[in-house]
């Protein structure tokens, strides 16, 4: 399993819609599906079907496109809620059920109701849906001989894939990647493990990519990282991270993301959808005049990837304040190099500089302490 593909499951259409101020219409919604199933997400986490008929009607629309990827519907542990993704043109559900302590309290459920309604909930919906994945809900704050029950049960009762949720994003790395070498140990290696974490202490990369280590061979993402709160794994980071830590393969086109994370139908009032920091607009731009120079002569000195790679076509070289521009220009235009911002052209012809002196240091590949900083 070491080096099988990890399955990416995108939940911007659900998951992501929960962040403050986000609503996306049915267009946009399928604007959105097409783009990610075109760089090759394989499966879409679409909708909720419980919440109302026009959330099936958008259900139904993108199932209509004929994506070539998988889509699923997002169920509650509910007879109900099954009924609902059942009149929509889905094939496949996800079923949440909760497993912390908090959360059976705030439920008012008990533990024995857990074990009552998970066979019974998991065998109707295989009699309905091709592909059925069963989620613990809350499991961060689980007691881990309850989840260990919880995977073995669902994957007795016949789940084709367990999600361990991080619901309120309170793991960090090694927790991550000790409970998925764990549950990898005692499910064995035929049910599919999936990792769906938040970002609240800002680690759900980190905690994704670790869950892989670990064990799972799924994943759940959103572009930028938009969910509730402060948002959930990105997929243009994980992707990534998981190609240049692990040396795993996601299957995505790379040169697509760039583009699809720039891309929003509509921006939220007070709600930033700007692209995360791997393939995003500034992820390979730099300010230190040094820096720059170095960068301009071999790329990979200060970045592992080259921007093309995520899609990034704007030059990296970029200057984000004054100070810096007045630097470099004393610097870019003794020694030959192009400017790539016009505020840069601009200070060179402003500015002069002293040929011997920058030669004599570009050649060192160094540059005075107090130039460094700007």
């Amino acid at each position: 399993m070491a080096d099988a593909r990890v399955h990416l499951i995108d939940t911007t259409l659900r998951d992501g819609e929960q962040a403050p101020g986000v609503v996306f219409s049915r267009a946009e919604k399928l604007e959105i599906a097409a783009a990610l199933a075109a760089a090759g997400i394989p499966e879409l986490e679409a909708g909720t079907p419980a919440i109302d008929e026009e959330e099936r009607a958008d259900l139904n629309a993108i199932v209509n496109l004929g994506l070539p990827c998988r889509v699923t519907a997002w169920c509650r542990a509910a007879v109900e809620d099954l009924q609902h993704a059942g009149s929509c043109a889905v094939d496949s559900v996800h079923i949440s059920f909760p497993v912390s302590l908090i959360l059976f309290g705030a439920l008012a459920k008990e533990e024995r109701w857990l074990w009552r309604i998970l066979p019974e909930i998991v065998e109707r919906a295989r009699a309905r849906f091709r592909f059925v994945s069963v989620g613990a809900q809350d499991a961060s704050r689980a007691d881990a001989a309850l989840l260990d029950r919880f995977v073995l049960a669902a994957r007795d009762a016949g789940a084709g894939r367990v999600r361990i949720a991080d619901t309120v994003g309170i793991w960090n790395p090694h927790r991550t990647w000790c409970c998925f070498r764990r549950l990898r140990a005692m499910a064995g290696s035929q049910l599919s493990l999936e990792f769906h974490g938040h970002n609240d202490l800002g680690m759900a990369t980190a905690n994704t990519v670790s869950a892989v280590e670990g064990g799972a061979d799924a994943v759940s993402v959103t572009v930028n990282g938009l969910g509730e709160r402060a948002g959930n794994a990105p997929l243009e980071e994980v992707v990534m991270a998981l190609g240049h830590t692990l040396g795993r393969n996601a299957g995505l086109d790379t040169p697509h993301l760039s583009a699809l994370c720039r891309w929003w139908p509509s921006a939220p009032a007070g709600r930033s959808t700007a692209p995360s920091r791997s393939p995003g607009p500034t992820s390979s731009a730099t300010n230190p005049a040094s820096t720059r120079l170095r960068f301009s002569r071999t790329p990979p000195l200060i970045s592992r990837f080259p921007a093309k790679k995520p899609g990034e076509l704007r030059s990296p070289l970029r200057l984000a304040n004054t100070p810096a521009r007045r630097a470099c220009s004393r610097f870019w235009r003794p020694a030959a190099l192009p400017c790539p911002h016009r505020s840069v052209r601009r200070s060179c012809r402003r500015f002069g500089g002293a040929p011997g002196r920058t030669k004599a240091l570009s050649a060192r590949g160094s540059w005075p302490r107090s130039r460094e900083g700007c």
